[in-house]
């Protein structure tokens, strides 16, 4: 069975903290996902970050616990991680742990990483850093979508670009995209009369009204404008000579993102009547869905990559109105589950302005991203249409709500989506165990201290130098000192006090060259015996030849 070993934080798989992003859902839907439909014998969860256990078993519970096994691993430990075969990664960094891995051969197990938001400066540096890591063809970035993938691969074709013409570099090894898209768990998600007459009294809306749902993070810079959708709802309104309901289901980070959010949305349609849902917990997200005759979300920023709530929306049964932009390209099939909306924005090479001012710091993320939304128009008129032929005909609304349902529990269920990941994992196993075995490879970034500043001291100790006994330990003098702050770092890795006491053993027979006293000892604890001689030498339990450390 093919298995990865998951690099475990609550926060990436979390959706249930304050403020959470679309990310946390993605991760959290992944995890429970995981859990629930993975054909393996066991759950291999790397702590790598050293949260307290209780914290991430708390979390595993809450998703639903698993149905086998966990072997639960820390920080140091990547012997369990070649032992699942690949690790998992809820991000694309992959480059540090492609360099980790490295030191010690590169063929222990494969790396798969995935997109979310790819627009951000620290994110855009980790992409294409790929191309310098020591990533191997058993290795693999996951984007969620067709159009993150492109995107991504538009980074990495003009870092590439940048390598060929002022290094001249003519090998260039390719990452690896793999695209698997998001998935949701659709059985959370169903339209309910009683839910709809529910709501519906609420938040004060007609039970025959024409209403439209928007579900996701109100903010006009990094989600998504609103003035689109209100002008398009506005326009319907009229074509229907009646008003029509806009259900805002959201929140913001910042009180002042969700007031501009709903102004903007307010803007330009009297006629539109805007019901804001306060309570944004799961519960009423998964029951909101059946307020609506249609999901409408025309997104156009580039944060998103892909988009869960089209696909959320579709599992209940309701026809989408979306913009035909990013991953709801994946997703929404026009004319089917419902209609996509045309996109325009800028040309390519009218940008370099706007991303040169980012990169400078001289604008945030939030503007830079905001700007290039300003700059996206969204075809209006199309949307009115849209929205306009679905409040007017319940047969419509059926046929394609019918359709979106059958294909969210086809194509983006998570029990249609874990098997991929499981089938890319086996892939990459496949070519790894046909790889030949790759020599451990120091990472350049972050060389050897002793290598790069071998200037600083007089010389470095070597197996030649000789070394005598100034004085053994007195009892228990060796556990004091191990306990004596300034004396003892777990940093430095010293040898045990039993190795340190064997080695002064040795010495009470005379002085020794180091080369000869390590002949003695295990080949893995010889570096740090070497390293500790100069632990004895500074504290004054061992001497060196001075004299000739000089020569």
């Amino acid at each position: 069975m093919t298995n990865a070993a998951i690099l475990f934080s609550t926060e990436p798989y979390d959706a249930a903290i304050p403020h959470p992003m679309g990310r946390n859902s993605a991760g959290e839907g992944f995890l429970r996902g995981l859990l629930a439909h993975a054909d393996v014998d066991a759950f291999y969860f790397w702590n790598a970050r050293d949260q307290e256990q209780s914290e991430l078993d708390a979390l595993v519970a809450r998703l639903g616990g698993a149905t086998r096994p966990v072997r639960w691993f820390g920080r140091a430990d990547r012997r369990h991680v070649a032992e699942a075969g690949a690790l998992y990664i809820p991000t694309p960094e992959l480059r540090g742990e492609a360099w980790a891995r490295r030191a010690f051969g590169g063929t222990a197990y494969s790396l798969t990483g995935v997109t979310h938001s790819i627009a951000e400066a620290y994110i855009l540096d980790e992409m294409a850093g790929l191309l310098l890591a020591p990533l191997e063809p058993w290795d693999a970035l996951i984007c969620t979508s067709d159009a993150g993938r492109k995107a991504v691969e538009s980074l990495l074709e003009g870092v590439a670009d940048y390598f060929q013409e002022r290094f001249g570099a003519t090998r260039i090894p390719p990452v690896q995209l793999v695209t698997i898209p998001l998935g949701v768990h659709t059985s959370d998600f169903r339209l309910d009369p009683e839910a709809r007459r529910g709501w519906r009294e609420a938040l004060d809306i007609p039970q025959d009204a024409p209403t439209a749902l928007h579900m996701g993070r109100f903010s006009l810079t990094t989600k998504m404008h609103a003035t689109p959708m209100g002008l398009a709802l506005q326009q319907a309104s009229q074509r229907l000579g009646r008003p029509v309901y806009w259900v805002l289901f959201g929140g913001a980070r910042k009180a002042e993102e969700a007031q501009a959010f709903q102004a903007a949305a307010a803007a330009f349609g009297p006629d539109v009547q805007i019901r804001l849902v306060g309570d944004t917990s799961a519960e009423t997200r998964d029951s909101i869905l059946s307020v609506a005759d249609v999901f409408l979300s025309l997104s156009d920023n580039l944060q998103e990559t892909f988009g869960l709530t089209p696909v959320e929306a579709m599992a209940a049964g309701l026809p989408c109105v979306v913009s035909d932009w990013d991953g709801y390209r994946d997703t929404v099939r026009d004319g089917v589950d419902g209609f996509r909306i045309p996109t325009m924005q800028p040309r390519p090479g009218l940008g370099a302005d706007l991303v040169y001012a980012y990169a400078q710091r001289m604008t945030s993320y939030e503007d830079y991203a905001g700007a290039t939304a300003l700059l996206t128009a969204v075809d209006v008129g199309r949307a009115a249409d849209a929205l306009t032929a679905l409040f007017g005909d319940a047969k419509l609304r059926a046929r394609m709500g019918a359709a979106g349902q059958a294909r969210a529990r086809a194509v983006f269920d998570w029990r249609a989506v874990i098997p991929q990941y499981q089938a890319l994992w086996a892939e990459l196993s496949r070519r790894r165990r046909a790889a030949p075995p790759l020599p451990g490879l120091e990472n350049p970034y972050r060389p050897d201290p002793f290598r790069m500043f071998a200037g600083y001291p007089t010389r470095a100790l070597g197996p030649s130098d000789i070394l005598s006994l100034a004085r053994r330990f007195a009892p228990g003098e060796a556990a004091f000192l191990m306990e004596t702050p300034g004396l003892r770092s777990p940093a430095a890795r010293l040898p045990s006090n039993t190795e340190f006491e064997a080695l002064m053993a040795a010495l009470e027979r005379g002085p020794r060259p180091l080369g000869e006293l390590l002949r003695d000892v295990p080949p893995d604890r010889r570096p740090f015996l070497e390293r500790g001689v100069l632990w004895l030498a500074k504290f004054g339990f061992v001497r060196l030849d001075i004299a000739q450390l000089r020569n």
